[in-house]
């Protein structure tokens, strides 16, 4: 799923003129602050008359839904929104937002293109719910997934570790990630493979990254799985900058 936040006193309608324009594109999902006495969020999908309202789940719930069936998710009015790039209308105050709108003239053909061009949004949920619909699903007969997260505590002697934040090399990252997908998916008895290794800041207790192998049956599903995610932290160019109650430093995944 692509994500993309938008803030600004012209949020909402620029919003609703984007959703309209991807929603030629595909399934659209719009997460959003409610009034004042009102729920805290409101989300609803555009093209098929589906609304909802509630607030007794968080943004991150909502976007876990969205990403297992859509296309495309909107988050309005969420400025601080962890790995969530921003489209600035008008004068926002955001730090390097992936495009700059007119509020009078919002030029959507740029929101798209920044749009598309994102990180995907992708969960555990999501990925599993890709391998349901792969083509070659009615011969497997087992799905294992690993989802590798932020320790706070290496042991009770350790500094509590608050976040860490991963960047890689775009271009060799993802040829690299690539062809361990494609040297999986040709064992035997392994049918459909997904990798996906979040970048950006990541808080204590959230997750980094999944691995998750459709197989005909439990053991070979579980073997790509560990090797899947012993070659990514191998093989895969990442840099990590730790933070801990007192310092931060870098380094290199590999």
């Amino acid at each position: 799923m692509q994500l993309h936040g938008i803030v600004g006193a012209a949020a909402d309608g620029v919003a609703d003129l984007l959703a309209e324009r991807l929603s030629d594109r595909g399934q659209v999902g719009v997460v959003r602050h409610g009034e004042t006495d009102a729920p805290e969020w409101t989300a609803y999908v555009v093209g098929d008359g589906w609304t909802a309202v509630g607030g007794d789940r968080s943004v991150d719930d909502i976007l876990d839904d969205l990403a297992s069936d859509h296309d495309y998710a909107l988050l309005v009015g969420f400025p601080d929104a962890a790995r969530v790039p921003q489209i600035a209308v008008g004068d926002a105050d955001v730090d390097d937002p992936a495009v700059e709108l007119d509020p009078g003239d919002p030029d959507l053909d740029a929101a798209v293109e920044a749009v598309e061009a994102a990180d995907s949004f992708e969960t555990l949920s999501s990925l599993v719910a890709e391998l349901k619909q792969s083509p070659r699903a009615d011969y497997a007969g087992a799905i294992a997934t690993f989802t590798g997260r932020v320790r706070a505590l290496e042991d009770e002697d350790d500094e509590w570790t608050e976040s860490l934040t991963f960047e890689r090399y775009e271009g060799v990252a993802a040829e690299r990630r690539a062809t361990i997908r494609e040297e999986l998916e040709a064992r035997e008895g392994v049918l459909d493979v997904r990798l996906h290794h979040r970048v950006g800041r990541i808080e204590a207790g959230e997750d980094i990254v999944f691995v998750a192998v459709l197989a005909g049956h439990r053991r070979e599903a579980f073997a790509a799985v560990e090797d899947g995610i012993d070659r990514l932290k191998d093989e895969v160019p990442i840099f990590k900058k730790e933070v801990t109650v007192g310092d931060e430093f870098w380094k290199h995944e590999q």
